[in-house]
């Protein structure tokens, strides 16, 4: 692993900075504005990847990822998912499902001494079992128990089974750039990110930028992009802008399985985390819903903002 970033890369890191939604008022100008940073960041680094949950806010960065690609004629980066063992199993369906159908070079980021020690959510796993690695993790956190729980929803397990495993990755495969779908309005934390955000200490993470495209975008401009660009796009013959209420209001001879929106979403989930620790905001599909009248993470068990910053300045999304 290289301890220094890149010189080849040269980009404007305060672009966005002080601005918010309100800077970009229309969709087509979020829209416009995804597709610039994307350009640039395809231009400038030589191993760049895209971070992929399945959720919404990601799958509209890779949308924008595929179609400047393609406008490019440059081959889609790798795309990584975190495997933090604790998915509903609808979201690791879907993943595996529109990776084969856009024939996407799909990386799955694990801890891998989880898998070496066949562990399951809620183990209590002793820290002697532990790799150096994931005991010297632990030390940064000032963790002093003798055993730890498995939970990605715990500040520990979260910062072993998500930041490690996306840095171990980062590291493993030379990536110089890694584009997140975290947006301006959806936590205090992430309100002063940069559309190119520097991730160059060694000391914390293997040097690489964090490419942020949608920033600009607030919750309800994300699901305008999904009925306006990805579904259409995705399912030939669905009429542009159709807002579907229910799995019953799609088109006809559209199935909720032919559009690539998670059916979780369909459910009522606004945000989604781990099995245990989501929760639907309510029987509508999330879009339907009034996305005004609460956070969309309020159904997440780990969505304090205290903790998200410091999980950040560890290398978390």
């Amino acid at each position: 692993m290289s301890s220094t970033f890149p010189s080849y890369v040269s980009l404007d890191y305060d672009a966005g900075r002080g601005e918010s939604a309100a800077d970009y008022p229309t969709l087509e100008d979020k829209i416009a504005n995804a597709a610039e940073v994307t350009r640039q960041a395809l231009e400038q680094y030589r191993r760049p990847a895209v971070m992929w949950t399945g959720g919404k806010d990601s799958t509209v960065v890779l949308y924008v990822v595929r179609e400047v690609a393609a406008e490019m004629g440059v081959p889609v980066p790798p795309v990584v998912f975190i495997d933090h063992f604790e998915h509903f199993p609808e979201t690791v369906a879907f993943v595996e499902r529109w990776a084969d159908e856009w024939d996407l070079d799909l990386v799955f980021a694990r801890n891998e001494d989880f898998v070496r020690l066949d562990a399951s959510p809620g183990d209590e796993i002793p820290l002697a079992d532990l790799s150096e690695t994931n005991r010297r993790e632990l030390e940064r956190l000032d963790y002093e128990g003798d055993t730890l729980t498995l939970d990605a929803d715990t500040f520990e397990g979260n910062h072993l089974l998500k930041t490690v495993a996306l840095n171990d990755v980062i590291a493993d495969r030379g990536f110089d750039g890694i584009f997140s779908g975290v947006r301006w309005d959806e936590q205090e934390s992430r309100a002063e990110e940069t559309f190119f955000s520097p991730r160059h200490d060694s000391e914390k993470y293997p040097p690489h930028d964090r490419v942020h495209p949608i920033l600009q975008f607030e919750e309800a401009d994300i699901w305008a992009a999904f009925w306006e660009f990805i579904v259409p796009d995705a399912a030939p013959g669905y009429p542009v802008g159709h807002v579907p209420e229910s799995t019953d209001d799609l088109p006809e001879g559209v199935a909720a399985t032919d559009i690539p929106v998670s059916p979780k979403y369909f459910e009522g989930f606004r945000s989604l985390g781990t099995e245990s620790g989501s929760a639907k905001s309510d029987d509508r599909p999330a879009w339907v819903q009034d996305l005004g009248a609460s956070t969309e993470r309020e159904g997440r068990a780990q969505d304090k903002e205290d903790l998200m910053g410091r999980l950040r300045d560890l290398g978390y999304m």
